[in-house]
């Protein structure tokens, strides 16, 4: 999206900012983050506030209230909200403030000590209800992703079985319905670290409620991104509360899902890392498929 400077906002959006926050005396441009229009931290009459905002109706300005929702779906774990406001400013803006959060993003590398950090962070999340949070099983009833890469792929079907992945693809929206609170992107940087050990989890653009063990899942893909290998990967799953025996083809059937979704999109939408992602997640596809080449 189009990134705006503090400067360059238009009048309205700024006025409507430092409504909530006071004159801003100092800002400082925000780079990472690739689904709003603005990210910046505002100093102003109540500290530093972190202000995202989005220009014109679309998924991101969605994604944006729904991490104004939740604050309350995550209390004490999720930033807390300061503000949020609609602004017309020729084109429809929502602006929202959060709690600065201090600290630094998880190292999940091999051997780090933050692995046991996140892991107790992910059993914590894991206690809270999905409420309001749109189903996962829902989110995900198109089955179809493996035979749209493969549509777009040289030689795709080279290792891979199309018509067993997209059967398993089929099972996905019942095996990941459940009542759990998921967030659906944890990775390294979702996580900040503060000096006491204190973790918060950041960007709630995209939750979902469903089975419990899904974002721990999400995490063994990026673990394997990190470089750990897929049964090591597994075994830091293991000290996650929730986490299913290694029999259940809930998690394999997780992992096809993810394999083909993040394969179509590295071709399709291609994001910094894409590639390295969708690799890591087809490795962890070949590892479970091992002892679990047929559904059931």
């Amino acid at each position: 999206m189009e990134r705006y400077s503090w400067a360059a906002l238009p009048d309205a959006v700024r006025d409507a900012v430092q409504r909530h926050v006071g004159p801003a005396t100092a800002v400082r441009e925000v780079e990472r983050g690739q689904n709003c229009s603005i990210a910046l931290v505002v100093h102003g009459g109540q500290g530093d506030v972190f202000v995202k905002g989005v220009r014109g109706v679309s998924p991101q300005m969605r994604w944006l209230r729904n991490e104004v929702a939740a604050g309350g779906l995550a209390p004490g774990v999720a930033p807390d909200v300061r503000f949020c406001a609609d602004v017309d400013a020729e084109d429809r803006w929502f602006v929202a403030g959060f709690e600065f959060v201090h600290g630094r993003p998880a190292e999940l590398s091999p051997g780090s000590t933050d692995l046991e950090l996140v892991a107790a962070t992910v059993t914590g999340l894991g206690e809270f209800p999905g409420g309001v949070a749109p189903s996962l099983s829902e989110r995900w009833n198109v089955s179809d992703w493996w035979l749209r890469w493969a549509a777009l792929t040289p030689d795709p079907a080279t290792g891979w079985d199309l018509d067993l992945l997209t059967e398993w693809c089929h099972a996905v929206p019942g095996l990941v319905y459940g009542d759990s609170l998921l967030h659906t992107d944890l990775h390294e940087h979702q996580f900040v670290i503060d000096d006491a050990g204190s973790v918060r989890v950041l960007d709630w653009g995209r939750p979902a409620s469903g089975a419990r063990w899904v974002d721990t899942a999400f995490l063994v893909v990026r673990l394997i991104a990190a470089g750990h290998e897929p049964r090591a990967a597994e075994a830091w799953a293991e000290t996650v509360a929730g986490w299913p025996p290694r029999s259940d083809g809930a998690v394999t059937a997780f992992a096809c899902y993810v394999a083909g979704l993040w394969s179509y999109r590295a071709v399709t939408t291609p994001f910094p890392g894409a590639t390295r992602l969708s690799e890591a997640a087809q490795s962890y596809l070949r590892y479970r498929l091992v002892e679990q080449p047929r559904l059931g």
